[in-house]
């Protein structure tokens, strides 16, 4: 994709001053687009906007601390991007880490906390930024929502019981919101997602940290690639973020115009669905 392909137009990522998010911001903005990122964590999004504005510093960006699931805020970031940068184009819904419990240890407050987050981090920018998404498909012919998940969507962990359920909803809202999105007598606006195994976050390097005393002599390199061993990654390694960032830029630009309803596996071989 050449540096200016995206020039001229405006792209929104939620939850996008670390990680997978951070990385799309970069892929974004190299690209030659303008990019509105918002983040609960006013002092990460500060740390991500410098280190932005030194890499780019001719770039378009706006940040604004904002809670997904705060409707209110949304609509607020949603206008505030529209007047600074202009209508968008590209909507990223980068939602929450997982959660870790089972069946038995799973109160209703947490399924309740854990199926609002993946749900509504998803309907809430989707129903705010949806009008411009729709303004732009009508006079530039293609927008796109992209939405993060996991694999879990598919291939759930007994460990992680309520955040692989919320996740397989996801993955059905996207089926249904492409489908809607692209009928009608409203501008099609196509819908897609990710499905990522494990890849390298600061969740991650937390583990490594902790990890026991047997395991001090490992470095990060040899820690990860045993990770992946018992894991069952194929590829032996987790992943980048960036490498996520990349199938995310894939189906947010017209270099997948022609697709819509579908998600990218991005794990590693770690799926093991044909």
């Amino acid at each position: 994709m050449g540096m200016t392909e995206l020039h001229g137009k405006v792209a929104v990522v939620t939850g996008g001053s670390s990680g997978i998010g951070l990385a799309t911001v970069e892929l974004l903005l190299e690209a030659g687009a303008a990019v509105a990122l918002c983040g609960r964590s006013a002092e990460r999004l500060q740390q991500a906007e410098a280190g932005l504005r030194q890499r780019f510093p001719q770039a378009r960006l706006l940040t604004a601390t904002c809670d997904v699931l705060a409707p209110a805020q949304v609509q607020a970031f949603a206008d505030a991007v529209q007047a600074e940068l202009g209508p968008v184009s590209i909507l990223v819904n980068n939602a929450g880490q997982g959660r870790v419990s089972t069946f038995a240890d799973t109160s209703d407050e947490a399924w309740s906390e854990e199926l609002r987050l993946k749900f509504f981090s998803v309907i809430y920018p989707t129903r705010a930024f949806l009008p411009q998404l729709q303004r732009m498909s009508a006079t530039h012919g293609d927008a796109a929502i992209v939405c993060v998940n996991s694999l879990l969507a598919e291939q759930p962990e007994p460990h992680m019981v309520a955040t692989s359920a919320a996740r397989a909803g996801v993955h059905n809202l996207v089926r249904s919101l492409a489908t809607e999105f692209a009928t009608g007598a409203a501008p099609r606006v196509r819908v897609n997602g990710i499905l990522i195994g494990l890849v390298e976050s600061g969740q991650w390097r937390r583990r490594f940290d902790a990890r026991g005393p047997e395991l001090q002599g490992q470095d990060w390199r040899q820690w990860t690639a045993d990770l992946a061993a018992r894991k069952n990654i194929q590829l032996g390694r987790l992943g980048l973020p960036q490498e996520a960032a990349r199938a995310i830029v894939f189906l947010a630009t017209p270099l997948s115009s022609y697709t819509t309803g579908c998600h990218i596996d991005v794990s590693g071989g770690l799926s093991r669905h044909a």
